[in-house]
């Protein structure tokens, strides 16, 4: 099992489509099927990753910038603001995952200053570790009705290549994992708060 979902040829559910926007409905037609729209999703998330990555080589976006809590939901809508019309938006009701709704603000900013200051003033995490003490925090908080694993993982990505030392080879981590496992992990960092056994778990390769 992986974390790729195996849609077949499975349709978009009806409450789905009500949130689709005007231009994904041009884009997929009303007969979608879930394949189809990941695929979709799949594409403009390895636009947007490659156009960031750009950006942190060339110096313009930078590890600060990545920490800050608005960066998340400006990459969400990113990802998701040409589909879904709850892209960007911090979710209104209580799901069986994160935080309370009227938390999430609150709970995004204190974790990843948490995570920064740690960062900034400690030295036993390595670049690894950071980029999933960012996924495994932002998860926990849940901050999106939906889209919170591909959107964190990416934000994950993203830190991690902007952490590294400039002269060693650039490593990214490989996310072909047992979803079994990893779901287990990451309800074991909601109770430790330690995402060590996370960052062992995921495997890294260089990158490209």
């Amino acid at each position: 099992m992986s974390l790729t979902p195996g849609y077949g040829e499975t349709p978009v559910d009806p409450e789905e489509l009500d949130a689709l926007t005007p231009t994904a409905w041009a884009e997929l037609g009303d007969g979608a099927t879930k394949a189809e729209l990941y695929d979709y999703e799949q594409a403009i998330l390895i636009e947007v990753r490659d156009a960031l990555i750009e950006q942190i080589i060339d110096g313009t976006l930078s590890l600060d910038e990545l920490l800050a809590d608005h960066f998340l939901r400006d990459l969400h809508g990113r990802l998701y603001g040409d589909i879904w019309t709850w892209a960007g938006r911090f979710r209104t009701r209580e799901v069986n995952l994160g935080v309370a709704p009227e938390q999430i603000a609150v709970e995004l900013r204190s974790s990843l200053g948490t995570i920064r200051w740690r960062w900034e003033h400690t030295s036993d995490w390595t670049a690894r570790v950071l980029g999933i003490a960012v996924h495994a925090e932002t998860v926990r908080v849940h901050p999106f009705i939906d889209g919170n694993g591909r959107s964190t993982r990416l934000l994950a990505d993203l830190v991690f290549f902007a952490a590294q030392p400039d002269d060693a080879p650039i490593e990214e981590y490989d996310w072909a994992i047992d979803k079994g496992a990893y779901i287990r992990l990451l309800r074991e960092h909601q109770v430790t708060r330690d995402p060590a056994p996370l960052a062992a778990f995921v495997p890294v390769r260089l990158f490209g």
